[in-house]
């Protein structure tokens, strides 16, 4: 027989996904009825005690007591106890060493329907998450016809891995009233899917890259999920052609009247209407989360403005209530003004979370922008614990110019009870004004700062002396900081995430300062002046670096790849980016092959001197007695001049199993990259420049993916059938 492992499960509940399906059974020990079972109480012991209890027959039973004592023994070495009649087959015998059971003739081992009683199989089954259920299911008939069933009654659907067509997503979602949450990459579907998607009974949905579905999606919801609570929706209706209408919103807040946080990241003006403002009455008034994706200021002030009259006129007659629960905002407008933080504060008195973004296309005027007021009017009431004020320069190079140390130390004074700040694009704030921050705000966990032309090393002079305990720190596009900055932030030890990128002035003391930091994961260094005497500190410090991107170090070259890896950095790097370096060549991807460090993505972009020996020695990467280039997810090569045609077949199967992210130039032959995405639907592949995977900042509180991405079994499932072999099948048979 075959023995199945099953990947990890990110579930809190239920048998762990490291669940080993060791289907190696001997000879089946069928208790009497009248037999009672005692296993000793251990963290093996309580799992199989659980199973052991919600089995649904005697014979189930008498299965699972002989396979858990099997298990018990061999695995935990502990010893499981029975209280069996004279006449009863003793249990499996235990071993005192760590060897494995003895091997079994697969001739003779009983079929799997046979050995594992369905119920059983149900039982462990139903325990697992979608994708080691799926895992399981490309391992024989058996199991493909349990996790079948199994489909049918999880209560949870998360599948973000892979974006799946609407012919090999229906099966997988068959009629289930037990379904309580969904979470999908929409990619691929269209509004043909939608009666898939809005099912009665779920209390989240989470639907990414939703481009080709219309607002019908909406409508489908508030008839269907009255009992939604979470919902976020990304990109709803962005092709052209696809009607978004008034109503489309309407029916969503009318229908769904139990919603808790509502995310739609779309562009809102397609909602305008004269009563877009009083159709937010009707929204569910434990609306605790709102985030929308881009709305505009005139739109939102009469939302507030509405919002305020209806609390003013509560006290003496009957009004409609908008948004009394709501504590986390976040939006992007076209400019963040006095009025709107006024309305902001007044009109939502409970906010506990303010995320504000605008990216102006114009020079705001002095009545458009923010200023020293507008800030004296954040957080009246003293309840806010995060707030973010940014100004994107996506279309303007341009900064909050009327706003100044003053304005954030009037802020500064009513946000004592911060946890985390961005601030985007105050040019004109100094030290003086950071410094406010820092030693106003004792409870402080995050901090970010894009932008800030003025900030200098002084604002972690004494930073020793207060009482912060920073995990989270960017401070992009500072350029006056410097080395000694980075030496004085370096004090504070639990650092998790650090973010110091286009920071100009610093160099290789910096690294040396945060190479003792004992728990900073994430290290982002692009653009910095550092050499391979950086990587050299980095390779022999303490971090336990899981992501490091050095693009755009110019002066780095292949001789720092061994500086890195040579300590404890090679066992817990998996996130490396090496874009933008002129001196890194195919030389030095082969010494990351040699390395053998487990990576899961590998940025290589806008790097002239790598070709095709690079995807070669990738795709021989083994570790483990794993396939070929077994562990990458993510492979950036785009802009990359030596990558030619005859690297294509590279990427085939078997090589690169796990991979889901491709990025390459757009002069490889067209007709062979479309070879490619045929025979690889799974692959999320770019050839437009475009970024792959997560943002830094974003992902920074959950920086990796599954590792154990299981999708390559779940794609021959859906597209080849079974990857089980005509002899293997006649051997289980």
């Amino acid at each position: 027989m075959r023995k199945c492992t099953v990947g990890r499960s990110s579930g809190a509940s239920g048998i762990s996904v490291n669940l080993v399906l060791d289907l190696e059974v001997k000879k089946i020990h069928l208790l009497p009825r009248s037999s009672s079972v005692s296993i000793t109480d251990g963290p093996a012991e309580s799992r199989w005690r659980n199973v052991f209890e919600e089995a649904a027959s005697n014979d189930e039973r008498r299965y699972i007591y002989n396979y858990g004592a099997n298990k018990i023994s061999h695995g935990s070495q502990k010893t499981a106890t029975s209280s069996l009649p004279p006449n009863s087959p003793p249990p499996p015998k235990s071993s005192t060493s760590m060897s494995s059971p003895d091997p079994i003739d697969p001739a003779s081992a009983p079929p799997m329907d046979s050995a594992l009683p369905s119920a059983v199989l149900a039982t462990i089954l139903s325990r697992l998450d979608v994708r080691s259920l799926l895992l399981a299911a490309s391992a024989c008939r058996c199991l493909r016809s349990c996790a079948s069933s199994a489909l049918s009654f999880l209560p949870a659907f998360h599948l973000l891995e892979v974006a799946l067509t609407h012919d090999l997503l229906r099966p997988l979602l068959p009629r289930n009233p037990s379904l309580r949450s969904l979470r999908l990459d929409c990619e691929k579907l269209e509004d043909a899917a939608v009666d898939c998607l809005a099912r009665p009974g779920l209390h989240e949905l989470t639907l990414l890259n939703c481009n080709n579905i219309s607002g019908r999606l909406l409508r489908e919801l508030s008839a269907t999920c009255r009992d939604l609570r979470v919902l976020s929706l990304n990109s709803l209706g962005e092709r052209r052609g696809l009607a978004m209408r008034f109503s489309d919103l309407q029916a969503l807040l009318n229908g769904c009247s139990n919603l808790e946080s509502l995310s739609l990241a779309l562009d809102f003006s397609k909602f305008d209407d004269p009563n877009f403002s009083h159709v937010w009455s009707s929204a569910s008034e434990g609306l605790l989360s709102l985030e929308i994706g881009y709305i505009p200021l005139s739109m939102l002030l009469d939302l507030l403005t509405v919002a305020i009259e209806a609390q003013q006129c509560m006290d003496y007659i009957k009004a409609p209530v908008f948004f009394p629960s709501l504590q986390k905002l976040c939006l992007s407008v076209d400019f963040i003004t006095d009025q709107l933080i006024g309305s902001i504060s007044t009109a939502l008195p409970s906010l506990t979370h303010l995320d504000l973004q605008d990216a102006p296309i114009m020079e705001p005027e002095s009545v458009t922008d923010l200023t020293n007021a507008g800030l004296q009017q954040i957080n009246p009431k003293g309840k806010l614990k995060h707030i973010s004020l940014i100004r994107s320069q996506e279309f303007l190079f341009t900064s909050f110019r009327r706003v100044n140390d003053l304005g954030i130390l009037l802020m500064s004074k009513k946000c004592s009870k911060l946890e985390s700040i961005c601030l985007g694009g105050f040019s004109r704030v100094t030290d003086t004004g950071f410094r406010a921050i820092i030693h106003s705000c004792s409870g402080l966990h995050k901090l970010k700062v894009s932008n800030g032309s003025r900030l200098t090393d002084l604002v972690f002079h004494d930073i020793v002396a207060t009482s912060l305990c920073l995990t989270h720190v960017s401070l992009r596009w500072c350029n006056l900081l410097t080395d000694v900055g980075i030496e004085r932030l370096s004090f504070n030890k639990d650092l998790n995430v650090l973010d110091l990128r286009d920071c100009k002035s610093l160099g290789d003391e910096a690294v040396r300062a945060l190479s003792c930091l004992p728990r900073l994961h994430v290290l982002l260094l692009d653009g910095i002046d550092i050499t391979n005497e950086a990587l050299k500190y980095l390779g022999a410090g303490a971090c336990p670096l899981t992501s490091l991107s050095l693009r755009g170090c110019y002066k780095l070259t292949n001789d720092c790849i061994p500086l890195l890896f040579a300590g404890s950095v090679k066992e817990s790097l998996h996130v490396l980016d090496l874009s933008r370096i002129p001196s890194i060549t195919d030389d030095g991807v082969m010494l990351i092959a040699q390395s053998r460090t487990p990576l899961t993505e590998l940025r290589l972009r806008e790097n002239q001197k790598i070709g095709d020996a690079t995807v070669m020695a990738l795709a021989s990467m083994q570790f483990d007695g794993g396939t070929y280039g077994s562990t990458l997810q993510l492979l950036d090569l785009y802009d990359c001049c030596g990558i030619t045609p005859l690297a294509m077949r590279w990427f085939k199967k078997p090589y690169f199993p796990r991979l889901r992210w491709l990025g390459l130039t757009g002069s490889l032959n067209r007709i062979m990259v479309d070879a490619l995405v045929r025979s690889r639907p799974f692959l999320h592949m770019s050839c437009t420049g475009d970024e792959l995977g997560t943002s830094y900042w974003d992902a920074s509180a959950d920086w990796y993916r599954h590792d154990d991405d299981d999708s390559e079994e779940l794609e021959a499932w859906q597209l080849d059938g079974e990857p089980v072999s005509d002899a293997e099948t006649a051997t289980e048979e």
